[in-house]
């Protein structure tokens, strides 16, 4: 499998990319049909000195989706086994996932009735959660952090291509980007929906159904 190291604020010491290599062996273990794995490192000092940190962001590609973990500690080496760790992990829950559905194939039924989904651990999100999103009532979260720990907020951005899949199939790449929820269009309906983590292995989906507004004649 091919290693590829790159820092951000940070230069990537030898001993650095021999730790890597000797990971990167238990990840192609792991995942036998990788190709690549990418290593980014990346550095962050706060304004006022009082701390910094190393961000190790790992991203495996090859024969399949792509798995990405990534995790954050003074100490680049400790952030690198933190990353290793929550990679591995979501390896293995893939790799029990695809066992577990050959022995026991799934697929969702809708109960007309109830309006749950049977034979799968994914609900449809509450009418709460619904009325939340329409309305744009998001929870602002009140920092504990002083004026001397503050730091300016940063939107990442980023762009991907529609992919259509089944609901399972969303759960399933969501585990493998170890992300608390995954955007994709649904293949059953067309429509452009979310999955996300509830409490424990319970699973939600947000799903848009956009139709365009009538048209209006226009007067002679």
């Amino acid at each position: 499998m091919e290693t590829s190291i790159v820092g951000v604020g940070v230069s990537i010491s030898d001993r650095f990319r021999t730790v890597t290599e000797e990971k990167s062996v238990r990840i192609g273990t792991l995942a036998p049909r990788a190709q690549r794995l990418d290593v980014k490192v990346t550095h962050r000092a706060y304004h006022n000195g009082s701390r910094e940190e190393e961000t190790v962001e790992l991203t495996v590609t090859g024969k399949g989706p792509l798995v990405r973990a990534e995790a954050t500690d003074g100490d680049k080496f400790t952030a690198l086994d933190l990353a290793v760790d929550k990679l591995a992990e979501q390896l293995r829950r893939a790799k029990d996932k695809r066992v577990d559905a050959r022995n026991h194939p799934r697929g969702a039924k809708l109960d007309k009735g109830s309006g749950a989904l049977e034979g799968i651990d994914v609900q449809p999100a509450s009418v709460e959660t619904l009325r939340a999103v329409a309305t744009g009532e998001i929870p602002i979260a009140v920092s504990d952090e002083s004026e001397d720990d503050y730091t300016p907020v940063v939107i990442r951005t980023k762009h991907f291509d529609a992919e259509w899949m089944t609901v399972e199939e969303a759960v399933d790449r969501m585990e493998l980007v170890g992300h608390d929820f995954f955007l994709f269009i649904d293949a059953r309906t067309d429509h452009p929906s979310v999955v996300y983590r509830r409490k424990g292995w319970d699973y939600g989906v947000i799903s848009l159904t956009a139709s365009a507004p009538p048209v209006q004649e226009l007067a002679s």
